[in-house]
């Protein structure tokens, strides 16, 4: 399955164009989408460990759509870059935990999100709340890390 993702022609395309519409763009744009999806998610986690404090949780429901447009974007480009490379990556372990670290950071905003579309006051932070925006950050900053060891660690 992995070695018929590669002969794919969006995968063809992305790894033999010269085009900056192939490759080069869908990379910037994956990029870009971590930028929003992960920034957006550390911007709550801080608010959440004590920065910021006198603003209410309420006013951070923004985070989510743009969470969600990042996580969006990021799914298109990365099953795209994943299409390119499916049989190095499809085995890599530096890949294999990006991906357990995404879908941890992903299955940790759950409880955030309802926490904070909850709540409309300036309500204290629970010790478990700011353990959730700990593992965000941590998983956040792991999948990035593994993301970007690809290009070392598998040939």
């Amino acid at each position: 399955m992995l070695t018929w993702l590669e002969s794919t022609k969006l995968a063809v395309w992305l790894t033999e164009s010269p085009s900056v519409w192939a490759f080069a763009t869908v990379l910037t744009l994956h990029t870009a989408g971590m930028a929003v999806l992960v920034g957006a998610s550390w911007v709550l986690d801080m608010r959440l460990l004590g920065v910021n404090r006198r603003v209410p949780l309420s006013a951070y429901r923004w985070v989510f759509p743009v969470v969600a447009i990042g996580l969006l974007v990021n799914v298109v480009t990365g099953v795209m870059l994943f299409m390119k490379s499916a049989t190095k990556w499809g085995t890599a372990a530096p890949f294999l935990v990006k991906m357990l670290l995404v879908i941890a950071s992903v299955a940790v905003l759950v409880p955030l999100r309802s926490h904070v579309r909850r709540n409309d006051a300036d309500t204290e932070v629970s010790g478990n709340l700011r353990l959730l925006a700990i593992a965000s950050i941590l998983a956040w900053t792991g999948a990035v890390t593994a993301g970007r060891l690809l290009a070392y660690l598998v040939p």
